[in-house]
Order: structure tokens, then C-alpha cells, then sequence
């Protein structure tokens, strides 16, 4: 089941909850923040979403992925509110029996989900200043 949160993401915990006696492979993409951007200095990030529109969305992303790999279970975590630095904005896991289809389904959960929930991230810069990062219109 997908969430939004307003607090650190546990991905100890997500791993644990993707363990299956049936599945050899758990992959897990981490998207953290990080200090720069375009040659700028980022102090922070916050990020907002039109809520019920992205649970949806990520819910579908969920669903939509064991039925294009060989996948068990695939489950996403969005962050909302503000990110310090270093910290995990999105975590996708995947269980599945072998590694190459759990790596491939957790890139492709995490390019669709860049794709086509609406969330969006906000940059605070080290010399004042902050700015929505562009991205590209959703599918």
C-alpha cells in the first residue's frame, strides 16, 4: 500500500516487510536529499503533493509493476513537508525471486513515479532564495 508521510522514512523496516520465503532478491532505491543543484547550494527541500491524485497514482504504479515484471510485491513511500539534507525523500521496494527482475521493476516504479504522480520539490538555496524545481509536464 502506498503512502505519503510527514516523517523519516524507515527503509529498515520496508525491507523487512518485503521479505518472503519465495523471493531471493529485495532491491531498494533510496531518493535522498542532496546539497546542490545546477551549480547552486541547497540548504533543504520541501515537497507538496495534490494528494488523493498521487495516492492513486503511486497505488497504481504499485499494482502496475508486478504485472510487467517478475515481481512479487513492489511498494512506494513519498515524503512530504520539508526534507533536510541526506535525508530519504522516496523509498521503492521490490521483492521478487531473482535480483535482475527486482532491480528493473525498481527503476522502472521509480522513473514512472518521476513520470506521473503529481509531487513536486521545492529547493532552499545557501544564499537565500528558493525555488520549485522544473520538471515535466505529468503523462
Amino acid at each position: 500500500m502506498a503512502e505519503l508521510v510527514r516523517r523519516p522514512i524507515d527503509a529498515a523496516a520496508l525491507a523487512r516487510e518485503a521479505a518472503r520465503p519465495d523471493c531471493g532478491a529485495i532491491a531498494l532505491f533510496l531518493g535522498t536529499s542532496r546539497d546542490h543543484h545546477q551549480g547552486r547550494r541547497v540548504t533543504g527541500l520541501a515537497y507538496e503533493a495534490y494528494e488523493p491524485m498521487a495516492l492513486r497514482a503511486l497505488e497504481g504504479i504499485e499494482r502496475r509493476t508486478p504485472e510487467r515484471f517478475e515481481v512479487a510485491t513492489c511498494r512506494i513511500v513519498h515524503r512530504l513537508g520539508d526534507v533536510p539534507l541526506a535525508e530519504a525523500s522516496v523509498a521503492v521496494v521490490v521483492a521478487a525471486a531473482h535480483r535482475g527482475p527486482a532491480f528493473d521493476a525498481c527503476r522502472w516504479a521509480m522513473d514512472e513515479l518521476k513520470r506521473a504522480v503529481p509531487i513536486w520539490k521545492k529547493e532552499f538555496f545557501a544564499e537565500g532564495g528558493e525555488a520549485w524545481v522544473e520538471g515535466r509536464p505529468l503523462a
